[in-house]
């Protein structure tokens, strides 16, 4: 770099960051982490001298992150987009970063082992706890957690490496820290434990099963904030705003920040509250609004929206037909399948229309596309089983999974390849191709028992809603379809 980021012309931190202690330490130091759990800490050092420092680790470091922070002092920018322009500052909440691919798995654990680590949080993404998203069970096929189940001291996996964490802590007589899952899973916290504790018992470990059902809090958490990929372009316009610096570890993201959790940390927490996060007794309603009314609208538009050609989210609520269905999903599928809405549904769906529109943010469909078979039984699944249960219609469900169902099979509507990013990707591409004459698209992928389990396949009615919708795709394409699904719901006109 030419220029030091410590010298860019944006808002420094303003504390004293050699008095951070590295209290907090995050698994999975990608954009959404970084524009989201670190920017709260940032603010509450900011403005009330919080010395709950984090310390970022990545099992990979594919994207360079780490060795990005290594090199310009564990500073990074975050610039958040509205119609109004670009806002950056400069985050220096970071003391510490570490990877296992440089520094080494002993580092790793070391730094899980610190005296002073009270909370770990985690952004793996739903496939990093290797688990069947239809039960939240381990999966105990999983080729990496066979490898960790044979060989606890070289763990893999994001759930191993934790639980040699813990388990060095216990040979040093410290205590176990919280861990604080922040992916988009219904009841994460009740997933890492079951998976931690699960993985321990694979591993012949019953005094470690023992330990962490009585030491180890995993509350439950809701996260959002959008954080799209950074483009060439985003790149270019934070290296303007920086001064001409180069930052790659640089993240944008909208203005909105929400982050909800379950108030259980026996060593101690961070004051969040003082900076706008709701701690709470339950997350279960917060998950299950965002779950199902953002990323299931989310995944919604962006399976249709990739069919039918558009790059981004806010093109596609430039399209009166998706905008009118993605309002429809919202309160008249999603919505109603709530047992408790933590606010009136009108007025979250309207906020998420807003964000939505958001035309500088330039989030992709592609990437909020992809691992559709971990995301889709909470955002889609779930709520098509209460309608089924209760006799409703679930039309756009059913549409959006068609759309998915299209989309995995890897040829868009013109006939050009699809770059399907997916763990179960070759099993998927396996079912169809293999698939006789007699068996449908939608037949072959039923059989992803880890997806749809077993009792969606043998709903009669789900199938034939669902294959209906899958031909009407085929036959007339994704902007056509949701065009006759707006007429066939008394729709007209673009949603305000």
């Amino acid at each position: 770099m030419s220029q030091s980021i410590a010298t860019a012309l944006v808002p420094q931190p303003g504390y004293p960051r050699q008095d951070l202690r590295p209290r907090l330490l995050h698994l999975g130091c990608g954009a959404f982490h970084r524009a989201h759990q670190a920017v709260y800490a940032d603010e509450l050092a900011a403005r009330h001298g919080s010395d709950w420092g984090y310390c970022e680790v990545s099992l990979s470091d594919s994207s360079g992150t780490i060795r990005a922070l290594k090199q310009q002092d564990l500073l990074y920018s975050v610039s958040d987009i509205d119609g109004q322009g670009w806002h950056c500052r400069v985050v220096g909440i970071v003391c510490q970063a570490l990877s296992r691919t440089e520094d080494g798995l002993l580092a790793v654990l070391e730094a899980l082992a610190h005296p002073e680590l009270a909370i770990v949080t985690l952004t793996i993404t739903e496939k990093g706890y290797c688990h069947l998203p239809a039960t939240g069970q381990l999966q105990l096929d999983h080729p990496t957690i066979l490898h960790d189940a044979a060989h606890p001291l070289q763990p893999q996996s994001a759930p191993a490496v934790l639980l040699a964490g813990l388990r060095l802590r216990r040979q040093r007589g410290l205590p176990a820290f919280a861990v604080l899952s922040c992916d988009n899973m219904p009841a994460n916290g009740e997933i890492t434990r079951r998976v931690l504790m699960q993985l321990a018992a694979l591993q012949d470990d019953a005094e470690m099963v023992d330990w962490v059902a009585q030491h180890v809090a995993c509350p439950s958490s809701m996260v959002d904030c959008i954080v799209p990929m950074v483009s060439d372009a985003s790149r270019s316009q934070i290296r303007a705003l920086l001064g001409g610096v180069d930052d790659p570890a640089g993240v944008t993201s909208e203005p909105f920040r929400q982050w909800v959790i379950e108030d259980h940390f026996p060593q101690g927490r961070p004051a969040w509250e003082r900076v706008g996060v709701q701690l709470v007794a339950d997350v279960s309603p917060f998950e299950e609004m965002k779950l199902r009314m953002l990323n299931g609208s989310h995944s919604f538009l962006a399976y249709l929206g990739y069919l039918a050609g558009y790059s981004h989210i806010s093109d596609c609520m430039q399209d009166a037909a998706l905008a009118q269905l993605v309002h429809h999903l919202m309160l008249q599928e999603q919505a109603v399948t709530l047992v408790n809405c933590p606010q009136p549904a009108e007025d979250y769906a309207a906020s998420l229309l807003q964000r939505f529109r958001n035309p500088a943010l330039q989030h992709r469909t592609w990437q909020i596309a992809m691992d559709g078979s971990q995301k889709l039984p909470q955002r889609l699944l779930d709520p098509i089983r209460i309608h089924l249960a209760r006799g409703s219609r679930f039309d756009c469900l059913a549409l959006g999974l068609a759309a998915w169902m299209y989309y995995v099979s890897g040829i868009d509507e013109q006939g050009r390849a699809i770059e399907v990013c997916d763990p179960l990707a070759a099993e998927i591409s396996m079912l169809l191709q293999s698939r006789g004459p007699a068996m449908s698209p939608v037949q072959a992928l039923l059989q992803l028992e880890q997806v749809f389990a077993t009792d969606l396949p043998r709903n009669a009615h789900f199938v034939a809603v669902l294959s209906q919708y899958f031909h009407q795709l085929q036959q007339f394409g994704a902007k056509a379809c949701a065009a006759q699904l707006c007429a066939r719901l008394g729709y007209a006109g673009v949603v305000d």
